[in-house]
Parts: C-alpha cells; sequence; structure tokens
C-alpha cells in the first residue's frame, strides 16, 4: 500500500484529489492538510511514501525542512499551467516530480506509482516553458532589493535590511526597472516572479 500526503493550501482541490486518490486500490491517503508545518508534524507519526505538494507552498523553505525529516518520502509537486517558475523552484528544492494541475487523475496515479518506483516526474509543457522563459539580467544584489522590495517593504527599509544607504537602494531599484521592461517596482516584481528569477 503506498501511503499519500496531501499538502494543498486549496480546500477544494484537496477534497478532491483525496476522494480520488482513495479509490485506487493500491493508494492510501494518509492526511490532507493545508500548509508544510502541519505536515511535518503529521509524517512524524505516519510516514508516508509520497507527499503531493501545492506549488503555492514553495515561496519559503518548509519542503526543505520536510525533506530533511522525511528524507524516505518522496515528493511531487502540483504546479500552475502558467507558472513555470514553480517547476524551477521544486527543482532547487530537489523534489522527486512536478507536475501540472490540469494533468488527469489517471495521469497523477501513475506518477506516483513512478515515484515510488524512483523514477522521476517532470511535467513536459512546464519543462517547455522553463525553457523558453527570458533569461535572468538581474545581479545576484538586485535579486535581493527586489525579494525585499516584494515583501511590500519600502525603500528605506529595504536599506536598513540590506546595509545600504538609501541612495543606493533608488539606484538598483531603477536598474531593475529599465532591466525587467517594467513601468514601477510592483511590476518588476510580477514580472520576476512569473519568470522564476525570486526565490
Amino acid at each position: 500500500m503506498i501511503r499519500i500526503l496531501l499538502v494543498e493550501p486549496m480546500n477544494l482541490l484537496r477534497g478532491a484529489l483525496a476522494v480520488t486518490l482513495s479509490l485506487e486500490d493500491d493508494f492510501e491517503v494518509v492526511g490532507d492538510l493545508g500548509c508544510l508545518d502541519e505536515a511535518r508534524t503529521l509524517s512524524r507519526a505516519v510516514p508516508p511514501d509520497v507527499a503531493v505538494v501545492g506549488g503555492e507552498l514553495l515561496a519559503d523553505d518548509g519542503l526543505r525542512a520536510f525533506h530533511a525529516e522525511q528524507p524516505g518520502c518522496a515528493t511531487l509537486v502540483l504546479a500552475g499551467p502558467d507558472e513555470p517558475a514553480q517547476l524551477s523552484r521544486a527543482l532547487d528544492l530537489h523534489a522527486e516530480g512536478v507536475v501540472n494541475t490540469q494533468a488527469r487523475p489517471a495521469e497523477l496515479a501513475g506518477n506516483i506509482r513512478q515515484l515510488v518506483r524512483g523514477e522521476r516526474v517532470i511535467d513536459p509543457g512546464l519543462a517547455v516553458a522553463v525553457l523558453a522563459a527570458p533569461p535572468n539580467p538581474l545581479s545576484p544584489r538586485e535579486l535581493d532589493v527586489l525579494s525585499v522590495v516584494a515583501s511590500g517593504a519600502p525603500a528605506p527599509e529595504v536599506a536598513r535590511e540590506l546595509h545600504l544607504t538609501h541612495g543606493t537602494v533608488r539606484n538598483y531599484i531603477s536598474a531593475i526597472i529599465r532591466k525587467t521592461g517594467a513601468r514601477n517596482r510592483l511590476e518588476a516584481v510580477r514580472v520576476a516572479e512569473g519568470a522564476g528569477w525570486l526565490r
């Protein structure tokens, strides 16, 4: 029996997945949760074979901590069709599989079985989208600045957090806007997130 843990913030999707996967004779859904912290707690009591994780949960280091505690559990990330950045992030976090949220239930079940056999699963459509994404024009320091800007911090707070002067931050933000072709810093954040440049 393959023990599956579902970790997905959208209740409706998570519930549908739990019902669908429970219909498979060789699957047992041992938990369906909305966040990775809860998943770590549950997994200590009932170690899963495969964790199916929503791509929205990859923004922080929760998956890295989950892997550290459950090294024998394979991770299958559900990535949106228009979110190639989620594939890049999942691979950075050493997920064994990434599938499109548009996959049919039979495909998802087959992908889970592939992971249990030790095979890697990467959705070809998402892989093509990553390859087609524009190259990152931003320097590592510009990415640092943009990451703090993405949290909603004003320029003076960005300067404090990164130990820069306010003028230097303004210069970085101007360069970021120019390099991304954005009209303002919020649009620059959207461009960078959409292309998968922000981690």
